[in-house]
């Protein structure tokens, strides 16, 4: 098993009102948690609830999210 490179991180774009920083950061959160669940053997919305989805964000080192963060968490499940 080979190991992936982590690809460097670019800057955010400038002059971006601050919700566009805010919903992009819960997106990219989102995607995290949805892998770590994915990852865990967790496939579909209904097995994801809201305690799951925050064991995971703690089991890969992200805060807890919040409510609307699960609720896109479970929109990014098959």
């Amino acid at each position: 098993m080979s190991v992936l490179p982590v690809l460097p991180k670019k800057p955010l774009p400038a002059g971006m009102p601050r919700e566009w920083y805010e919903s992009h950061n819960r997106r990219l959160k989102a995607m995290r948690i949805a892998i770590a669940l994915l990852d865990s053997g967790v496939y579909t919305p209904y097995q994801a609830r809201n305690r799951a989805i925050r064991r995971a964000a703690a089991r890969i080192g992200v805060r807890p999210p919040s409510n609307t963060t699960c609720r896109m968490v479970r929109s990014l499940l098959p």
